[in-house]
């Protein structure tokens, strides 16, 4: 019997187990998210960040000593109102954008070009800090209840990133279900953690504890090099605190540039979606700056400010672990914000022919998978080369962001302005102001942070940006070169074929047999890597006698592939041959270790004449150990005996 096609393959099983069942593009719709698991999937990069923020604040700050702790509410509160007018203002484009109004779509639909492609690089630029950050910000958490974990962060980072890559490539629907849990119960114990905090303070119930932040002293002292900061260097502080804050702000835009993967209505459930993901946000983070000041909590380099404020208020027990069990879960799969609208975006470009298009791709689950692979490496190298340190990593973070939403916010003024719908002068006026707002905070973040990392930022995104024009410049130019208009009469080419031969077997029977249909002139050809046995070679071709000339290429040398390059070189070089055919005979084992044991000359011959024109290589497959094969060569023999029968009739 024959082997059965429909058969998995031990690859095909192990894929099955990993990723599931491949899904008809049919199911794409059930696929889609409702607003509980949107809300997990989109919005956990923004809500997780009040894990990190005010430590990002304090950290900065710290040179000030317990001073510092006076400027965190006022600051967070600055970034909480600009959080809600950034919110404001992408609910508009939810709704004007109802196939997904991310900053690249906005920018290049009314702004051009140029800034389309600037939002686009500087969103791709934060995707990947988003899964780094998010990840080793998660891993700090774990690290700060179990220190033992410490020197692993990076080993802990890769493995995390691996099966964030894992559960996405399972698919959109998937992905959304195993992230519910522990967005909402991370929800829950932050409530818990507010509530308590802030009731246990307004009774007196719980002591001020201050923690000491050696390590912040001596990186802020270094980074600013100051000692006692006042007047334009307290200014400086503070606005360096205020940038690193707005890491806050950081998956704002994921809600808007996925509307799509929203169930219908898409846009209303997007816009409840955004609403409830910055009312959490905002109110976590100005409640953790508050309970920090409230009890004196600073980060140190062994503990987040998150879990010192866990201890005091939860104490030792099962609370506190389990807010930081639901922390960690909450950052690590913030990520998943990135997981998703990075193979989004850049499907996205694909389609406008700025990415390769293999990101345009859905795979057998509906995911885009070769954005999810890509984002996973490249993540897993930035984890490895900062080691998994957020401090190191989040002086890169938000700047990109901020960019986008300066481009989408100005992009919308321009919309409103071209439409010029019923409410439109209200509506540019919003956008327009929280333009000048993150424009403002843009400049801030690049002028404060620009020595401390931010420069490879600034950076990187022209690169990218060249990187995608040089993309977009080869399908220009490949679409000129491809073109046909169908006008031309098509000429008819004096045909070659060639057929590479070691020997009288019967993968070479089939390959000629092949060749005689495709063609009158066919040649055999043999290398000749050992003198000494093409004499037999050629008493035995001559013997066989079916009609196709064995011609003989002597390899001084020993390869296999240079005199079979410079024999069909010589051909078109002579104008013998308008188009040749290499057929080549392939034999294809059962087994993978049957692959090993024979050589992959078809392989390379395929490679040798990838880039020639006018020669087209193809093999002619011998399956070994098909029961059918007996059959099949019958077959062959009684077509080659007619063949050569009917040539020598003619």
């Amino acid at each position: 019997m024959g082997v059965n096609a429909d058969m998995p393959t031990p690859y095909k099983r192990l894929k099955r187990v990993l990723f599931g069942r491949p899904l008809a593009s049919d199911r794409l719709e059930h696929e889609k998210l409702n607003k509980k698991a949107a809300l997990a999937v989109l919005s956990s990069d923004a809500i997780s960040s009040v894990a990190y923020a005010t430590d990002q604040i304090l950290l900065v700050l710290a040179v000030l000593g317990s001073a510092a702790l006076s400027y965190v509410v006022p600051i967070s509160a600055v970034i909480a109102m600009l959080l809600v007018l950034v919110a404001i203002s992408y609910r508009q484009t939810v709704f004007a954008y109802p196939k997904g109004g991310g900053s690249y779509t906005v920018a290049k639909d009314n702004l051009g070009q140029m800034p389309g492609l600037i939002a686009a690089a500087s969103l791709l630029t934060d995707y990947i800090l988003t899964v780094s950050v998010s990840v080793s910000g998660g891993v700090a958490q774990i690290a700060s209840a179990y220190p033992f974990v410490k020197p692993h962060t990076v080993t802990v980072c890769v493995v995390v990133i691996i099966v964030l890559m894992a559960v996405n490539l399972r698919g959109v629907r998937e992905s959304g279900i195993a992230f519910s849990v522990p967005t909402y119960v991370f929800i829950g114990m932050m409530l818990a953690l507010i509530g308590t905090g802030i009731t246990r303070g307004l009774f007196g119930l719980e002591a001020v504890v201050t923690s000491t932040p050696a390590r912040v002293d001596v990186v802020s002292a270094g980074r600013h090099g100051l000692t006692i900061p006042t007047g334009f260097a307290l200014t400086f502080l503070i606005l360096r605190g205020f940038a690193e804050g707005c890491v806050a702000m950081t998956g704002t835009e994921a809600i808007s540039n996925g509307v799509g993967a929203f169930k219908a209505p898409s846009s209303k459930n997007a816009a409840i979606t955004l609403g409830w993901m910055a009312t959490i946000l905002a109110v976590f983070f100005l409640a953790t700056s508050y309970l920090a000041r409230h009890y004196g909590v600073m980060p140190t380099d062994a503990e987040t400010v998150t879990s010192q404020l866990g201890r005091h208020i939860f104490g030792g027990g099962a609370l506190y672990y389990l807010l930081q069990y639901s922390t960690f879960a909450l950052l690590v799969l913030a990520a998943n914000t990135a997981f998703a609208d990075f193979p989004r975006l850049s499907s996205i470009l694909a389609a406008d022919r700025y990415m390769p298009r293999q990101f345009a791709a859905r795979g057998d689950r509906l995911a885009f998978s070769n954005g999810i692979i890509v984002l996973a490496v490249v993540a897993i190298v930035l984890v490895w080369l900062f080691k998994g340190d957020t401090s190191a990593l989040i002086p890169l973070y938000a700047i990109g962001v901020f960019v986008c939403f300066t481009l989408s916010q100005a992009g919308m003024v321009v919309h409103w302005r071209k439409t010029r719908e019923p409410g439109w002068t209200r509506r540019a006026w919003l956008n327009g102001i929280g333009a000048l707002a993150t424009a403002a905070v843009a400049i801030v973040q690049v002028a404060t942070k620009f020595t401390s990392g931010a420069w490879i930022v600034v950076l990187i995104i022209p690169t990218i940006i060249v990187v995608l024009r040089r993309i977009h410049r080869h399908y220009e130019h490949f679409e000129q070169e491809v073109a046909f208009t169908g006008q031309s009469p098509l000429m008819f080419l004096h045909h070659t074929v060639i057929v590479p031969v070691n020997g009288i077997t019967k993968p070479t029977a089939g390959a000629l047999v092949y060749a005689t249909t495709i063609s009158e002139d066919v040649r055999a050809v043999y290398v000749e890597v050992e003198p000494d046995k093409t004499a037999a070679l050629r008493d035995r071709w001559n013997s066989w006698d079916i009609g196709v000339d064995l011609v003989t290429l002597p390899s001084p040398f020993r390869s296999i592939l240079r005199p079979l390059v410079d024999y069909v070189d010589d051909l078109a070089a002579r104008g013998d041959a308008d188009l040749v055919t290499i057929v080549v005979p392939e034999i294809v084992p059962r087994s993978w270790l049957g692959h090993l044991l024979h050589n992959k000359t078809s392989l390379f011959i395929r490679t040798a004449f990838l880039f020639r024109p006018n020669v087209v290589v193809t093999t002619v497959p011998y399956r070994i150990g098909s029961a059918a094969r007996l059959r099949e060569l019958v077959v062959h023999d009684q077509m080659l005996e007619e063949t050569v029968e009917t040539r020598a009739a003619s």
